[in-house]
């Protein structure tokens, strides 16, 4: 396999289980049964709501999220549950987002991670000793494995063996042999199509006596006698492998039987994730893993377009990096696939390469659209035919005009719903440099005017940064800085950056032809002003902060003043900006209103990681909170008053911490445990505190 055919299959297996996920997701379980999906639905070849965007749910949230275990770990020693298990407890945040907060012994996610938050480690966490086996063996064992097994192409033991290790944090029994039966089924679909070849070698990773190893063997054995008809397939699961065999929620067992089902019944890729929806059940937890197991095998000739763009090549997740909520199809596969080349010690290939916390989009992916959209797609179209992103503008005169963009940035109107509690923070900020390289090919029209344009999401304001009258068929780059200073844009934050595209022809000589996008580059240091004035809550957080524990509000106050301001028994965390922020200045006021604890943070990796600098239980300074533990840096003794409006500024340069407030001396330390971080605010004890402006300075 060539490192080209690697990385297409990974981006197929991706697309793949987020397609089958979308496919199967509003017809969930438990009111939707196989009956009324049939009776209202059909038999289903498309999807079969639409959505603006799609918020992902725990069976995407889990691959990705997870897998940072090996992101933030040691390469060079094998995976640990312990790994996985903090991965876990740093990126969720607690009973919002990220799996199901179903209640303790209901969930089986929601109880793992209280066990491990009470001080229980993986895999005792997840073991049958510990929570029984019903709770141990639902289905959660295999719906958060299928990227551990993109890391390993044709290794099926590795793949399993890597699947077993990450589904301990929570799960056992069954549903390790769930982990392992997708994980390898995965690893072998790099090597073959052949449906019978790929059970095959699932099936060799399981022990010959499981439950999951009878059903598997008892769907085939259907299929061979009955090999027409997947509904009456269907009927013997649900008859002789049903939920009223297996207790619990959501058990494995019936899923895996529908999983084995679609397979041998759909063979291709739409046709697998449609059966797998139409059967019920866990509809898009089996979808979605149909859905990587024949997006491998079938590759991106499988998918068919009309499943391919309402996806656009974006996913949308519920983690605690808003950051890194916003994630980008093509790019993460590409990371993926690096992820695979350095656990084997190998040399990344140049088309696998990506650098953290850049945005480079060149579409080279096939049929890539790395989420991009128009404006006016009544008369302008996307695709990707050849290499680049094609907009296709159809006999436009002037003034029509269409805005083909990227979004940086996303709002509540932007979804139908509110599953899993989306956060966000801007991919791209003010201070950064815009790279965007493009030519036309032109069918009729004489000119046109291409600028380089932002929104502001608060206003929906357009500024423009540069402008182009555009006559040949030339390459052309637009480049700008985003000004920081530019009266239209302070305080705010950006949710669109792209082309504005004006037809300048008359009636008689439309504007026809095609935009070619080779090339969108967004590089360079940030510097940007949160004005708290201008935020918003949606979606339980306050835009554009993730929040975990505490009460937080916007609160009105004397000369105009607005305060982010949040209260909380035990601990309250705010973050926002770039996952990979490195040399940073953040400032911002607070004042303490009850407790003795306000912090300003920066190189925040979550949950459980970062710098923080403030006041903490009588003292001035910097703190490092290291697997959920804060500990004291550089401190002094101070006495801070209640509420008084203090000033904090706190600086990273390299492994240089200082911070300073006009009221203290400055504190400073040298620590190397964080190169980066998100930037954000809180306290580790009962208080209530208030946050005003945050004004943010790479250096």
């Amino acid at each position: 396999m060539t490192d080209k055919e690697y990385l297409n299959r990974v981006y197929a297996g991706f697309l793949g289980m987020n397609i089958g996920i979308r496919l199967g997701a509003p017809v969930e379980p438990s009111q939707w049964t196989s009956e009324r999906i049939e009776r209202f639905y059909g038999d289903i070849h498309s999807y079969i709501k639409d959505f603006k965007h799609f918020a992902a749910d725990d069976d995407v949230n889990g691959p990705v999220y997870f897998l940072r275990a090996l992101q933030d770990g040691d390469l060079r020693g094998n995976l640990q549950a312990s790994d996985v298990a903090e991965a876990w407890l740093n990126y969720a945040r607690e009973g919002v987002g990220m799996f199901w907060w179903g209640g303790y012994g209901v969930s089986t996610e929601h109880t793992a991670y209280l066990h491990l938050k009470s001080g229980i480690p993986a895999p005792e966490s997840g073991s049958i000793a510990l929570q029984g086996k019903t709770l141990a063996e639902q289905i959660g064992g295999q719906i958060f494995i299928d990227t551990w097994a993109l890391l390993f192409p044709g290794d099926c033991e590795t793949a399993a063996l890597y699947a077993r290790t990450a589904a301990s944090v929570s799960h056992d029994g069954e549903g390790l042999e769930g982990a392992a039966f997708i994980a390898a089924s995965i690893a072998k679909a790099f090597v073959t199509e052949d449906i019978d070849e790929i059970l095959d070698a699932a099936l060799h990773c399981l022990s010959g006596d499981s439950t999951y190893t009878k059903v598997v063997k008892a769907v085939r054995a259907y299929h061979a006698d009955h090999p027409d008809s997947w509904r009456s397939c269907l009927r013997y699961l649900q008859e002789f492998w049903g939920y009223d065999r297996y207790p619990g929620v959501c058990h494995i067992i019936p899923n895996a039987g529908v999983c084995v089902m679609a397979m041998l019944y759909g063979r291709t890729f739409g046709r697998a994730v449609e059966i797998a929806t139409m059967a019920g059940w866990d509809t898009d937890c089996n979808a979605g893993n149909v859905g990587s197991i024949l997006g491998v095998a079938g590759g991106l000739e499988q998918i068919s377009e009309a499943y391919r763009r309402p996806v656009n090549d974006m996913v949308v997740l519920s983690g605690i990096s808003g950051y890194l909520n916003i994630l980008d199809i093509p790019t993460y596969a590409k990371q993926v696939c690096a992820l695979g080349y350095r656990l084997k010690n190998q040399t990344v290939p140049q088309e696998c390469m990506v650098e953290d916390g850049v945005i480079d989009f060149d579409f080279s992916l096939p049929g890539s659209t790395h989420g991009f959209g128009v404006s006016n797609s009544n008369a302008c179209t996307l695709s990707n035919t050849n290499g680049e992103l094609e907009m296709l503008y159809d006999r436009m005169v002037r003034p029509q005009s269409c805005r083909l963009f990227y979004k940086p940035f996303y709002r509540r109107a932007d979804f139908d719903d509110e599953r899993y509690m989306p956060v966000f923070s801007p991919t791209i900020y003010p201070g950064q440099t815009v790279h965007i390289t493009y030519r036309l090919e032109k069918f009729s029209g004489e000119s046109v005017l291409i600028s380089g344009y932002v929104r502001n999401t608060f206003t929906g304001e357009l500024v423009v940064f540069s402008s182009q009258v555009v006559y040949d068929q030339d390459t052309h780059v637009v480049e700008f800085t985003i000004d920081p200073d530019h009266p239209a844009l302070k305080g705010a934050m950006i949710d669109e950056v792209g082309l504005c595209f004006e037809a300048n022809s008359p009636a008689k000589n439309r504007d026809f032809g095609v935009l070619h996008l080779s090339r969108f580059f967004v590089t360079g240091k940030s510097r940007y002003f949160i004005d708290a004035a201008l935020l918003k809550k949606e979606f339980a957080s306050i835009i554009p902060f993730s929040h975990n524990h505490g009460s937080w509000d916007l609160v009105h106050a004397a000369h105009n003043r607005v305060w982010m301001e949040v209260m909380t028994l035990d601990f309250a965390q705010a973050m926002t900006g770039s996952y990979y922020t490195r040399d940073v200045q953040v400032g911002t006021s607070v004042v303490l209103h009850g407790g003795t604890s306000a912090l300003l943070a920066l190189r925040i990796q979550g949950a459980r990681r970062g710098y923080y600098g403030g006041f903490h239980q009588g003292q001035f300074g910097i703190f490092k909170q290291e697997k959920g533990l804060l500990y004291p840096l550089s401190c002094i003794d101070v006495v801070c008053e209640r509420d008084r409006e203090y000033t904090l500024r706190f600086r990273a340069e390299g492994t240089h911490l200082v911070l300073a407030s006009d009221d203290f001396a400055p504190v400073a330390v040298d620590d190397a445990a964080f190169s980066s971080g998100m930037i954000g605010c809180g306290l580790f004890t009962r208080g209530r505190v208030g946050f005003s402006n945050f004004d943010v300075h790479e250096v």
